[in-house]
């Protein structure tokens, strides 16, 4: 009996779950949709297809009020437009749905309707879709028309593709109204406009009163936005006024998955915000006011403002204060008059004729409101306006026209770039004072300057010549030198450097400079030998590196060091002084870097506190220009061969300078790689094509690049780092973290308080490029350079990096005979190195 029951019931049962199943297959289809008979109650959204946006309730800040509205769909509450700003519900009972009528509504828990999209006729099949731009748009489902959309009547927000409009033949207006409070999205008082007059423009007002404009749009940018009126038009904002009477801006960002709109807030000021992954929240990276003179009129009629002069308020040339006193007072609002009545506005009869009046130029300023927009070219539109008395200032700007001023003039700020030149019409005397005040001031500076160049032409001479002096003490003619001529290496010339342009220093002088090598001053050990600290007799502190019989280096890499260096001339490279040869001492002088290395910071516990983030990021930065100079701006292409932490340099700012060119080679303006049978450098800095084949090119060094890169991030050495569990090397180990996406545990415990997690990310990813196992795949150090130090470079994702396994690299064996001093020899077992 049971057992038929269960066959009886079976079939029901399966089309029982069959029905609900296509029921909810078909509410999963209409996430993006609303149809009649359906309704969104408060719990619930639409969620347009490419998940950018929702519609749904929500309730502001500080607030228990239920508004309907489209919002971003991201973790942060951000509303870019609402349905009842004026009629919030009070609780959750709240529905939106589909009328009889065709209309999409708001019903509160009685059902009565608390918002409509007021259709102006009956629709008996209608559908509403939340698109991927963020529009809701209401839909005949027969005739396919938009017959409603949320685009075309904006709240406070301007998303992509979204169109601010006014169109005074058909009275239509789309504006943006700022919310009246944080907590309360009913209308503010600051709504913003486009002005379709001759020269449209973008006004912000304070109810009826204008706060700030954008100035007239000259096909490419607003003119009234200084240099920012370039972003704008980078990020794709356009004006179109291609009939008469009728304008609309909109904007479309060049990179369509960053999320960014702009927002009219509480305090009238227009901004514009992109989303940062990394920082979880909205960044501004423009503001319509940034100071007191972007508001509209501060300094009154006729006024100038300027935010780097103080005070910021001053007359136009040929005008005065109105009311001195509220002027001393700092209280502009009476603004300014003029001095000198116009010629033509006085009774001109025969025998009572004047000077004529004329223009003084007012360059780079926010032109001023009110422009008339004249038919006339350049050349004719400062003599039209001269020939109508009406006619108080012009300009003409290319993509405009020639523009005209009657009556008043408002709203003038100076800039530092951009904006355009103002022809302000004067009195004839006030054009000579204003000539004459020019000689002036012109007379003044010229002598000024003579007399500053005078006497720092005497200073340099004193300086000049107690330099020479001291220096003259200190070093010798090279035909002195008691081993010049057994030392048949050193020529005249080495590749085209003369040695005897670099100073040649006596050995008793560098002897007592360092306290006759005394291990008091050692700075350290390296491969050429030690290096000790000295002091000149001029005061001057130096490094003296001296070369140690026992080194395996010689005089090879030092003619290289000398040749090299000497010529090369930058912030972020160490400064060779000079030299020294006598019988078999061999002696190198650098400025002293009084921070010693950056192996001794960032290796060091104890010390490497002292590298914040900040610091550490400026070092990374300082390196790749340095390398970049090395590469592509100095008089010939250098490769260094051994770029490590411990031939990085800080100076007392701790700004880095990369030393130790022993090893350097120079490039042919055409050459892009070389090989060799000696591979040079230090084993965990090596690239793999250079360590397996001799091979090097820009690409070498960019790999060292990369690995010095992480070891500063991480505050970890690449060679002798390995992960216990999976025998990793630091390189493998930062790839393993980047493809789990825990790419910030690589950072060192000692900055997890100082670091910048966009920046930290940004050298991560940088770090791994430049070690990728491929040189192809490695980016020059232009590249570097742009990715570091521009947060809106889109970088590719990185690829395997080299030797990533750190005990054996792409199954091949080596065998390598490293020396801490940079000196190495190289077998490779399974790959012979190419001569």
């Amino acid at each position: 009996m049971g057992f038929r029951h269960k066959t009886n019931s079976g079939p029901m049962l399966q089309v029982f779950m069959f029905v609900t199943c296509c029921l909810c297959l078909e509410l999963t289809c209409a996430i993006d949709t609303l149809r009649v008979s359906q309704s969104i109650r408060d719990s619930e959204v639409l969620v347009s297809n490419g998940q950018n946006f929702k519609l749904g309730f929500f309730s502001p800040v500080n607030s228990s009020q239920r508004y309907v509205g489209i919002m971003y769909n991201i973790p942060i509450l951000t509303v870019i437009w609402i349905a009842n700003r004026d009629k919030p519900l009070n609780g959750s009972t709240g529905k939106v749905e589909i009328s009889e009528d065709g209309n999409l509504v708001i019903l509160d828990g009685q059902k009565g309707v608390v918002w409509s999209s007021n259709l102006s006729s009956s629709v008996a099949n209608c559908s509403a879709h939340l698109l991927d731009t963020g529009n809701l748009v209401l839909q005949d489902n027969l005739s396919g028309m938009v017959l409603w959309e949320s685009f075309r009547h904006a709240s406070d927000s301007l998303v992509q593709r979204m169109q601010i409009i006014t169109d005074l033949r058909t009275n239509e207006k789309n504006i943006l109204t700022s919310w009246r409070s944080p907590s309360n999205p009913a209308l503010g008082s600051f709504t913003a406009t486009i002005e379709p007059l001759e020269l449209p423009q973008l006004v912000i007002w304070n109810a009826s009163d204008p706060y700030w404009r954008s100035g007239p749009w000259n096909g490419q940018v607003f003119i009234g936005i200084s240099d920012m009126g370039v972003y704008l038009y980078q990020n794709g904002v356009h004006m179109v006024n291609d009939n008469p009477g009728t304008a609309y801006m909109t904007f479309t960002y060049f990179n369509a998955s960053v999320l960014t709109y702009f927002v009219l807030n509480v305090s009238g000021i227009l901004q514009q915000k992109l989303w940062s992954d990394g920082k979880g929240d909205w960044e501004v990276t423009w503001s319509s006011i940034e100071s007191e003179c972007d508001v509209y009129g501060k300094c009154g009629l006729f006024g100038s403002c300027n935010a780097q002069a103080v005070p910021i308020c001053t007359c136009l040339p040929g005008f005065e204060p109105k009311n001195i006193d509220e002027w001393n007072a700092d209280n502009w609002t009476s603004g300014c008059m003029r001095k000198t009545s116009l010629q033509c506005e006085k009774n001109t009869s025969v025998g009572n004729m004047g000077e004529q009046d004329g223009f003084l130029r007012v360059k780079t300023v926010k032109l001023p409101d009110h422009a008339k927009w004249f038919p006339s070219l350049e050349a004719d539109c400062g003599s039209q306006c001269l020939n109508n008395c009406s006619c108080i200032a012009y300009a003409y700007y290319s993509g405009i026209g020639c523009m005209q001023w009657t009556d008043i003039l408002i709203d003038v700020q100076k800039f530092s770039g951009g904006g355009g030149d103002l022809y302000i019409r004067l009195a004839h005397s006030d054009l000579d004072n204003k000539k004459d005040q020019t000689a002036i001031i012109a007379i003044t500076i010229v002598l000024g300057f003579i007399i500053i160049a005078i006497c720092t032409y005497f200073l340099l001479n004193w300086y000049r010549g107690r330099k020479q002096k001291c220096w003259r003490l200190l070093t010798r003619p090279r035909e002195t030198d008691p081993g010049y001529s057994k030392q048949s290496l050193l020529k005249d010339y080495v590749n085209g450097v003369k040695l005897e342009e670099v100073p040649f220093f006596k050995f008793e002088m560098l002897s007592e400079a360092t306290g006759n090598f005394d291990s008091v001053f050692k700075l350290g050990q390296g491969g050429f030998g030690p290096v000790y600290k000295g002091t000149l007799p001029c005061g001057q502190e130096i490094a003296v590196k001296r070369l140690s019989r026992k080194s395996g280096q010689g005089l090879e890499e030092f003619k290289n060091e000398i040749m090299l260096i000497a010529k090369l001339q930058h912030r972020n490279l160490v400064r060779l002084l000079g030299c020294c040869i006598e019988g078999e001492e061999k002696m190198l002088l650098y400025e002293y870097m009084p921070n010693k290395s950056l192996d001794s910071y960032v290796f060091e516990k104890d010390k490497s506190s002292m590298l914040d983030w900040e610091r550490r990021f400026n070092i990374i930065c300082g390196i790749a220009r340095g390398l970049l100079y090395l590469h592509q701006d100095s008089r010939f292409r250098i490769i260094h061969r051994d770029l490590k932490a411990s031939n990085i340099l800080l100076d007392k700012e701790m700004n880095p300078k990369i030393s130790d060119f022993g090893m350097a080679r120079i490039f042919g303006g055409d050459q892009t790689e070389a090989n060799t049978k000696r591979v040079v450098g230090t084993y965990g800095y090596m690239s793999p094509e250079y360590a397996m084949d001799g091979l090097f090119s820009i690409k070498s060094d960019v790999f060292s690049f990369g690995v010095l890169v992480l070891e500063i991030v991480s505050g970890k050495k690449n060679r002798g780092f390995y992960q216990t569990n999976n025998h990793l090397n630091l390189l493998a180990y930062a790839w393993k973290l980047w493809n789990e996406g825990r790419d910030l545990a690589t950072i060192d415990p000692t900055i997890e308080d100082s670091f910048v997690e966009t920046e930290v990310s940004r050298c991560i990813q940088v770090g791994l490029l430049c070690v990728q196992h491929s040189s192809e795949e490695r980016p020059t150090m232009c590249q570097v350079v742009s990715m570091l130090e521009n947060e809106n470079v889109t970088m590719p994702e990185p690829q395997e990096p080299g030797f990533y396994t750190g005990r054996s690299a792409a199954g091949f064996a080596v065998s390598l005979d490293w020396n801490e001093d940079s000196v190495n020899g190289l077998t490779v077992t399974t790959l012979s190195g190419r001569a």
